[in-house]
């Protein structure tokens, strides 16, 4: 065999560049490929290259050290950025509503997972060195191993004479583990609530659909004789409901009114608006009619068109006064999975699509004003990409100085990222650079980013796992690690589940993010073909994140020394 092609696809002591991305990639088409093994209707999914990593790195396959610590960070900014950008648009509505819970929830399963950490480092009489890197494995959280090494640095100027394991020992024993754990709960607690996923997702997406009601269209007859001769603008007042349409009685001609159109008795109108609204509406004005003509699209025509010039983006519907201007009304924006009434407040943002009542005529010009290009939205965003990852890992990298701990709290490479991303979606965009990605862009940006993290995690821990676990009896190690892992997660779906009641769906996010593991999320939400358990996910992820290496810290400073 020549040699160059043995230091490509032979284990080596150094290896180059052209072998470690060969061995990555290598280790991604082997470990996708596990994960499509079933076991009892259970497979790995993604979460196989973990494993097929640790594999590789035990057989003496090594990564070239700086190609390793970037593919780790680089795919794991283009999973939550990912991540950030798909729930970006509903997060901060449903923070309201669900925020306080979910975070309540999650930073109890820390604590908790600390207090028995704690109760191990008790009664076990291991050292807080050794568990503390155990509990960073067990909850699958590497930065709260990088801050409790950075305590212990500290600490040993105290006690200069003491000998300290170094915690990456059983950080690597606990964490392949923990990833078990953690997807082994969430599989066990379909059968320990008797869940019907079909049946979770259905009460989900009402529920929300209860706190976050799309808009809907109803037709009204008016019989109110106080509003026979007034102006639209004058009896439509406030900005909640939009006429869309008008028909007299008796009349087959459609239009769609401006401010200034006289109503008349019996008129039929055509309202858009939120289900509570529109009662009222329809409540005093007259009843609800079933005038099918008013949907007629002879005269009046309803049309959508997705938003894709730069002068129109970021400015609100009253500004574009397409009544005023064009005679025509946009009655609703549908702006990634939302669908929003179209009230004159509403800041427009690229790749929205607008839906549209007009004459034929006035919406051609629309069309123009507005793009309506469906290439350039195919065209993927990539200055908007480069900058919001820029500006994620700036603000993962600013250090705060929180009260007693001796270094500063980051948040990382993960929660700087996903805040970015998150209000980057939500706000559409920094002046010209906009947010917009495709669903298959997104996807890709997912798992390509989560699987360059397990190979570059899962090589790098097989390269002394079984030394590791041999020389430290590995196997007491993986029960303490899965005391940690799996009696914290277990409280809180029985409190969750039977106390406050919670979806099962939202529940897995809960757990993923508890615990920081983008695996078991990438996994739930493959196993239950659903995206369901991303929100709840980034809701707890950037306070948790925080918690975890905050708490570390306390432990280390606190019990090290004991």
């Amino acid at each position: 065999m020549p040699k160059w092609v043995e230091q490509i696809f032979l284990p080596q002591e150094h290896p180059g560049i052209a072998a470690s991305m060969v061995l990555i990639f290598m280790v991604l088409f082997l470990g996708i490929l596990l994960g499509k093994l079933k076991i009892m209707k259970v497979s790995l999914g993604i979460s196989g290259i973990v494993f097929v990593g640790i594999l590789s790195g035990h057989l003496g396959y090594k990564v070239h050290a700086e190609t390793q610590e970037f593919l780790r960070d680089f795919g794991l900014i283009l999973f939550v950025y990912a991540i950030g950008m798909q729930v970006g648009p509903s997060f901060f509505s449903r923070l309201k509503q669900d925020g306080l819970l979910y975070n309540s929830l999650a930073i109890g399963t820390v604590l908790l997972g600390a207090i028995v950490t704690y109760l191990l480092f008790v009664f076990t009489g291991s050292g807080m060195d050794n568990m503390i890197g155990m509990m960073a494995g067990a909850v699958t959280n590497t930065p709260s191993l990088g801050a409790a090494k950075a305590a212990l640095k500290d600490i040993a100027i105290q006690a200069p004479d003491k000998i300290w394991n170094d915690p990456t020992n059983a950080y690597a024993i606990t964490y392949p583990f923990g990833i078990i754990g953690i997807i082994l709960v969430m599989i066990f607690a379909k059968h320990l609530f008797k869940i019907d996923v079909k049946n979770e997702i259905t009460l989900f997406n009402e529920q929300i659909k209860k706190k976050h009601p799309a808009p809907e269209v109803k037709k009204c007859r008016l019989t109110n004789s106080a509003y026979f001769g007034k102006t639209l603008k004058d009896a439509i007042v406030d900005n909640k409901v939009i006429v869309s349409r008008i028909k007299h009685s008796g009349s087959t001609v459609v239009q769609s009114p401006n401010s200034e159109y006289i109503l008349k008795e019996r008129d039929v109108l055509m309202l858009v608006g939120l289900p509570h609204d529109l009662d009222q509406m329809i409540e005093l004005l007259g009843y609800q009619s079933s005038d099918n003509f008013i949907e007629s699209q002879d005269f009046t025509l309803t049309k959508s068109f997705i938003v894709t010039r730069s002068e129109v983006i970021n400015k609100t519907i009253g500004q574009l006064n397409f009544l005023g201007a064009f005679n025509s009304r946009v009655t609703r924006v549908y702006r990634t999975g939302l669908e929003l009434l179209a009230n004159d407040e509403l800041v427009l943002h690229y790749g929205d699509k607008l839906r549209v009542v007009g004459a034929e005529t006035d919406l051609v010009q629309i069309e123009k004003l507005v793009g309506n290009s469906e290439k350039r939205l195919q065209e993927p965003q990539l200055l908007s990409i480069f900058l919001g990852i820029i500006l994620g890992v700036f603000v993962g990298s600013i250090p705060f100085f929180l009260p007693g701990l001796s270094v500063p709290v980051k948040l990382g490479m993960a929660a700087g990222p996903l805040l970015v991303a998150i209000l980057i979606s939500r706000f559409g965009g920094i002046s010209s650079l906009h947010s917009y990605l495709q669903q298959s862009a997104l996807l890709f940006m997912k798992d390509f980013g989560i699987s360059l993290f397990f190979a570059s995690i899962g090589i790098h821990a097989g390269e002394t796992f079984y030394h590791t676990f041999i020389t430290y009896n590995g196997w007491v190690w993986v029960l303490y690690g899965l005391i940690i892992t799996i009696s914290p997660i277990l409280v809180m779906l029985i409190i969750a589940r039977y106390v406050f009641k919670l979806n099962f769906m939202p529940l897995l996010g809960l757990i993923a993010g508890s615990y920081t593991d983008p695996a078991a999320l990438d996994f739930s939400t493959n196993y239950y073909k659903s995206d369901l358990p991303l929100q709840a996910y980034a809701t707890v992820y950037p306070l948790v994140t925080i918690t975890r290496i905050v708490i570390a810290q306390i432990l280390v400073l606190y019990f090290a020394l004991s």
